[in-house]
């Protein structure tokens, strides 16, 4: 079983952009830097940045700047409230003082909505990755239930698809 995240990586489009971004409106420390012209691990030439951002925990949000590749695209074929990243705050207030950092910089933000478990607030970053902040909401008993009823939901989805999603 892994221990943690280290990091989760993605594309920006601009770095500078990036790091402006997820310092003055998320406020998470910028943390790393590094370039390569050869990708370490395939030694495949493709020049890059790599940046990195703090989290609480110790774990990283990471981007790569790839200025010769194509540019990148979402995939068409996943509506774009799929693909996100979800990143946990210390509680409502923190969840709210961001909200209003972005939305006073002119980003649009959804909620908060409220899951139950978590409370979410949703947003896009310069380089269109879907981001949550969420504060939770769950008991240790709660988490301890929602395992033991995952088996079952599951099965109900099993069911579900089966029947068709005419019903």
């Amino acid at each position: 079983m892994p221990k943690g995240l280290h990091h989760v990586a993605y594309r920006c489009a601009d770095a500078d952009a990036t790091i402006d971004f997820y310092t003055r409106l998320v406020g998470m420390p910028f943390a790393h830097a590094l370039f390569n012209d050869r990708v370490p691990s395939t030694q495949e030439l493709s020049p890059h940045l790599h940046i990195f951002f703090e989290m609480e925990d110790g774990s990283y949000l990471a981007f790569f700047e790839l200025p010769l590749a194509p540019p990148q695209s979402m995939d068409p074929n996943t509506p774009d409230w799929v693909q996100h990243l979800a990143l946990e705050v210390a509680d409502d207030e923190a969840l709210l003082s961001t909200k209003a950092r972005l939305e006073g910089a002119g980003v649009e933000v959804v909620g908060p909505t409220d899951h139950g478990f978590c409370k979410s607030i949703y947003f896009f970053d310069p380089s269109g990755h879907r981001m949550e902040l969420s504060v939770r909401h769950d008991s240790p008993e709660a988490i301890e239930r929602f395992r033991a009823e995952a088996p079952a939901v599951l099965a109900q989805w099993h069911e579900r698809k089966q029947r068709g999603w005419a019903n």
